[in-house]
């Protein structure tokens, strides 16, 4: 994932959401490697007539998740209780049904060709509002506590945990007005309809 000075903050300060107009600032070398194979994308687009069309989608979510968002499930379904009551951050998704839809449109719509597009679920929920959400999904009671912001932070640092806080509390927001408007596209699935997915697929395993 790519990163730009604006795109994951405080929530003491939120800026305006990242969009495709935003100077790239890539921040580790997975962030780097993605900017370089746009760059490269780009000349070779220019040289060949070629046209291409740049996604940059938000955190993907959908059946078979892996990492930290089914670590996040897996919590929710054992009932164990999340700090994050106090949390008024606010976070972009992008599931994978609405992603594979955009790609498709991407294919077959002429005016995309060229283009950059940030692009999300247009759904944009809090570390806390995430929980309650997949807790519902999976027909579970919400354990959250009213824990303020300030006090995880000061948690984090004697527990040398400041980064894994700082991510659970800090903000990131993608607009994705561009390709709504030039492709005159609609998520086909909500959140919670791709969650619900995402519950049935846990439920089977």
């Amino acid at each position: 994932r790519r990163k730009t000075k604006n795109q994951e903050r405080s929530t003491e300060n939120l800026p305006a959401a990242f969009s495709e107009r935003d100077q790239p600032y890539p921040q580790d070398p997975y962030g780097q490697s993605k900017h370089e194979a746009e760059v490269a994308l780009r000349k070779i687009e220019a040289s060949t007539g070629m046209e291409v069309v740049i996604l940059r989608p938000p955190l993907l979510y959908g059946p078979g998740v892996k990492a930290n968002f089914l670590k996040l499930i897996q919590l929710v379904d054992k009932g164990i209780p999340f700090p994050l009551g106090g949390v008024k951050n606010k976070r972009s998704l992008l599931s994978l049904t609405n992603f594979a839809d955009i790609i498709s449109k991407c294919v077959t719509d002429p005016m995309a060709g060229g283009q950059t597009f940030t692009v999300c679920d247009g759904d944009d929920v809090s570390s806390g509002e995430l929980v309650e959400r997949v807790a519902k999904a999976l027909g579970k009671a919400p354990r959250l506590l009213p824990v303020p912001e300030w006090l995880m932070k000061l948690v984090g640092k004697l527990t040398r945990k400041s980064a894994q806080v700082q991510r659970l509390c800090s903000s990131l927001q993608v607009d994705s007005s561009h390709v709504r408007e030039r492709l005159d596209w609609k998520p086909p699935v909500t959140m919670d309809e791709e969650l619900r997915k995402v519950a049935k697929w846990y439920e089977s395993l």
